[in-house]
This record gives C-alpha cells, sequence and structure tokens, in this order.
C-alpha cells in the first residue's frame, strides 16, 4: 500500500543518464553495489553474478583505496580496474569506481562509466577539475567534516571545467557517537534535493559502519528522498581485505533489495533501476 507519495517532478533534480535505459534521479531508485576492494577475478565476480540476478545494473568496487593507515591494503590498481571491466561486461553490467588522484583519471575513464570522488576528496580541487573536464558521470562523496554548503560549493569546481553530469552521495559524517562508524545525515539527503539540482544517493555502509545497520540505514535514505544507494557486498565479509565488518553477505543484500523495493514503492519511486 502507497502510504506516501514523493512527486519527484515537484524537486530541482536533473536526472543524469548513465546507460540509454537507466538514469539516476527519475522515478527508479538506482542501486550500485559491490565489494569495497577488488580483491581478485573470482571474488569481484561472485558479487557481478548475484548482482545481475537481483536485476542491480552497476557493479562498485575499489581499484585505488584511500587507506587510513599506509600499512592497510591499498588496492590492485589497474589490475583492478581490468578486473572490474572484464566483469561487468561479462553480466552487462556498468561500472563505479573510485579515481584517488589526477594521475588516475585517464585510466578510470577507460575503464570505469561513472567516476567516484570520495569522502577524504571532496576538496581535492584539482582532482574534481579534472573530472570536469571529462564526460563521464561524477559522483562526489561528501566529506564526513564537511558543511552542507562545502559538499554543493564543490560541485561548481565539476561544473567550472565543463561538466554537469553530477551525482551527490551522502555517506555519513563523524559525529561523538563511537557505536557506529559514522551517521547517517538524512536531513543533508533531503535538503541537497532541495537545494541542488543534482540526483543524491545514500551511501549506509559507511553511513553505519556496521552490516547489521545497513538494512535499516538504507530504508532511511530512500525513505528521505535518496535516487539510490551505494552499498558494499562481499561474499565473504569476514574475509574481506577492507571494511568488510559493514559489507552485506550475497544473501542480505537479497534481503536489502527486497525491503529497499517494498519502501521505494510506498514513497512513490517506480521500484528499482
Amino acid at each position: 500500500m502507497e502510504i506516501f507519495e514523493m512527486d519527484v517532478e515537484q524537486t530541482k533534480t536533473i536526472p543524469v543518464q548513465i546507460a540509454p535505459d537507466l538514469a539516476v534521479g527519475g522515478q527508479e531508485v538506482v542501486l550500485m553495489a559491490g565489494p569495497c576492494s577488488v580483491e581478485s577475478y573470482e571474488q569481484t565476480r561472485a558479487v557481478a553474478e548475484a548482482l545481475h540476478a537481483q536485476g542491480v545494473r552497476i557493479l562498485r568496487g575499489g581499484a585505488f583505496k584511500p587507506r587510513t593507515s599506509p600499512r592497510s591494503f591499498q588496492g590492485l590498481g589497474l589490475e583492478g580496474l581490468k578486473i572490474l571491466r572484464a566483469v561487468a561486461d561479462e553480466f552487462g553490467l556498468l561500472v563505479i569506481t573510485e579515481a584517488l588522484g589526477v594521475e588516475h583519471v585517464p585510466w578510470v575513464v577507460e575503464y570505469a562509466d561513472i567516476i567516484q570522488i570520495g569522502s577524504r576528496n571532496m576538496q581535492h580541487f584539482p582532482l574534481l577539475w579534472a573530472v570536469g573536464e571529462t564526460e563521464k558521470p561524477v559522483l562526489l562523496k561528501r566529506g564526513f567534516m564537511a558543511t552542507i554548503t562545502e559538499w554543493l560549493l564543490a560541485t561548481e569546481h565539476i561544473t567550472s571545467r565543463g561538466n554537469e553530469r553530477i551525482i551527490l552521495c551522502e555517506r555519513g559524517i563523524r559525529s561523538f557517537g563511537t557505536e557506529t562508524r559514522n551517521t547517517l545525515d538524512t536531513n543533508a539527503i533531503a535538503l541537497a534535493k532541495m537545494e541542488s539540482p543534482w540526483p543524491v544517493m545514500g551511501d549506509p555502509s559507511h553511513a553505519t559502519g556496521r552490516a547489521d545497520l545497513v538494512i535499516p540505514a538504507a530504508r532511511a535514505a530512500i525513505a528521505a528522498g535518496a535516487d539510490g544507494l551505494l552499498v558494499e557486498v562481499h561474499p565473504h565479509p569476514d574475509q574481506a581485505w577492507s571494511d568488510g565488518d559493514q559489507s552485506l553477505t550475497l544473501p542480505e543484500f537479497s534481503r536489502l533489495v527486497g525491503q529497499v523495493r517494498r519502501v521505494a514503492e510506498a514513497v512513490g519511486r517506480s521500484g528499482l533501476g
């Protein structure tokens, strides 16, 4: 039963076309899912196969990883990009992955369909200028200590170079609590939808840092007006090389898809894209 109808046409959102039949910011909620880090072809393929079975169209995965400790796994780099592209092509998926520095942009443009700018790089202005000079959609994560105004102003560094294919992503902000990794700011999702023309995604994985809270946070993000979700999924989270604590198993991701679909329909969206 529909309990609330969200009139997407009343927002300022300009949908970002990712493929001829897929846009972020329209009536459909778009899921982007996959492992935090690309670890191997087999691991990435297992996730991609599960996404394809669920009707998910966009595979996420990190080839370049900005880790707090230099001793942590930093990603497979170019090899990771090649794995992402090969696996995505096998299942007809699109790829989103992070460009960590200006020097990575040409590689990411070659192998990915969407360029991700991570939280730590929200104000890395040369990187924003570099992706602004491409024609690829750019997903810009909010800095974990950034105001909403700073987040929205960062988009202008991208558009100043000609690229207006921008997707915002609320990934949680640092707060006083220690029980979760960050705090999902649903206010920011709603306000960014009101104050900017860009679609807004929610990242319940980084917002909570706990797999058992990802599904509730995902529901909240969609109810607040998010146009989609960025979710971390791993075949064996307990063996993950990074962020295993916040990664869903494949069965858990299936549950997330079902619950998000029901919330999306309840708020007047037309299901999942």
